[in-house]
């Protein structure tokens, strides 16, 4: 791998991030991916001519970086969609976001919202911000909307009690209203689209990995080793270890998930790893629903708050692009609240949940629906993850790793911000000295001065 004294930018995980880093790297570099495919998360499982990714893929560019990138990628194979989601509960569906559309529910509902959100109003001061997720949300919409859907919705989604969490992922992904959005979505006047995502692009064809596949194209397959994993990290010297070779590398850009490549690092502080410990998520199952008829919904996806259902958000990819079924079927991803349990009762109670809500007709409809998992799926903003990850970012960065992407950075984000965290890196490692810098093993060290020398 080295040859004189050459140390090429090493490059861990082919998922988004990975891709775009490769994409982006000046310096001569290598991409390691363990699965045979590149993709991670964006990639797409076909079956009878069904597709489903792995829920969710929705492309939401803001930045015209990522936006030209997508057009060198895949070109005019990307639709731009016009959002249609929605919320089931109370046995009535109504628009996203839940708390500038309550016109449609029962009226002690929508009365109890109100009401709550003008006294979260009239009562908000800057004195008392509050500590975790339950308390912002009481703070920012009021006692009714946080009971009938923010606090048992981001329940079953996160797994943990709101009241465990932080509020430090949420500032661009849950929607606050103006009061005057939320009277006007209470008699029906309708409020303009909210949030984030009210637009997203998709590819014409074959799922989200369309996408991928189109940036894993731009790059030299010369530097991608498929089926590598790595077995150790050496921070001190700046060497990976892989089937028994020792590499040496000029830096590490990693999209791992956190946890698993602090287990990789050899003589890690005991700080540090003791940060690592303290870092929690959950995982998640869902389902993958193919249906011999059209789904009876017509939304993108819908969120579910209310316990006695299994799942909290139920998505039809067929809807938003009819290619990912066959003519006149359906393919549906169901994200289910239970973490663990027997397979064959989780499905089977998810698709009457199904027929219940009205997303499907029948359970003959169903031609097949397969149980799948991610894990890790959502990370914990707990009282102690800024403390830790802080901790553990600290030393990553002095050693030239960089820890990036959803899982990489310990974070909630969008794919957009994937491929962001993956072209930044890239630039923070190009620009790094030449000549491998002695970084103290202290994590509360900064990096190591420029010109230092060569421990390896």
């Amino acid at each position: 791998m080295q040859r004189d004294g050459f140390r090429p930018t090493i490059v861990l995980g082919g998922g988004l991030t990975g891709i775009s880093a490769a994409l982006h790297l000046r310096r001569p570099y290598l991409l390691l991916e363990r699965e045979h495919r590149l993709g991670g998360l964006a990639r797409t499982h076909e079956r009878a001519g069904f597709y489903f990714d792995h829920t969710g893929h929705w492309l939401h560019l803001r930045t015209s970086a990522m936006r030209e990138l997508a057009q060198r990628a895949l070109g005019d194979g990307l639709v731009e969609v016009e959002r249609r989601a929605a919320i089931y509960s109370h046995g009535v569906l109504t628009p996203y976001p839940f708390q500038a559309n309550l016109h449609g529910l029962p009226p002690q509902v929508v009365y109890e919202c109100l009401l709550g959100f003008v006294q979260a109003r009239l009562q908000r001061t800057s004195e008392n911000p509050p500590r975790n997720f339950e308390q912002y949300v009481l703070h920012h919409f009021g006692a009714g909307i946080a009971r009938h859907f923010m606090l048992p919705y981001n329940a079953k989604l996160w797994g943990v009690p709101p009241a465990a969490i932080t509020s430090a992922w949420c500032s661009r992904f849950v929607p606050i209203p103006t009061l005057e959005q939320v009277l006007a979505g209470a008699v029906g006047a309708g409020p303009a689209e909210l949030g984030y995502n009210v637009r997203f692009l998709y590819p014409r064809q074959g799922g989200i990995e369309s996408f991928t596949r189109g940036l894993v194209a731009l790059l030299d397959p010369a530097h991608t080793r498929l089926g590598t994993a790595p077995e150790a990290i050496d921070p001190r010297a700046g060497v990976l270890t892989v089937a028994g070779e020792r590499w040496p590398y000029h830096a590490l850009i990693t999209s791992l998930p956190l946890p698993s490549l602090l287990g990789l690092l050899v003589e890690a502080p005991t700080a540090v790893l003791e940060a690592g410990q303290r870092l929690r998520a959950t995982p998640v199952r869902y389902l993958d629903v193919a249906t011999r008829r059209p789904a009876r919904a017509d939304y993108h996806w819908v969120y579910v708050p209310e316990s006695r259902f299994p799942f909290y958000r139920v998505g039809v990819f067929s809807n938003a692009m009819p290619s990912m079924a066959p003519p006149g079927c359906s393919s549906l991803y169901v994200e289910l609240a239970g973490r663990e349990g027997d397979a064959e009762q989780a499905t089977r109670e998810a698709l009457q949940g199904l027929v219940a809500i009205g997303a499907i007709d029948a359970l003959e409809d169903v031609a097949f629906a397969e149980l799948r998992e991610i894990a890790p799926a959502y990370v914990v903003f707990d009282e102690g993850y800024e403390v830790a990850l802080a901790t553990i970012q600290r030393y990553l960065v002095a050693h030239r790793i960089f820890s990036c992407g959803r899982y990489g950075a310990w974070i909630y984000n969008a794919m957009e911000d994937s491929l962001l965290a993956g072209q930044q890196a890239a630039a923070q490692t190009d620009e790094l000295p030449d000549a491998w810098p002695c970084a103290s093993l202290d994590p509360s060290s900064g990096p190591s001065p420029a010109g230092a020398t060569n421990c390896g």
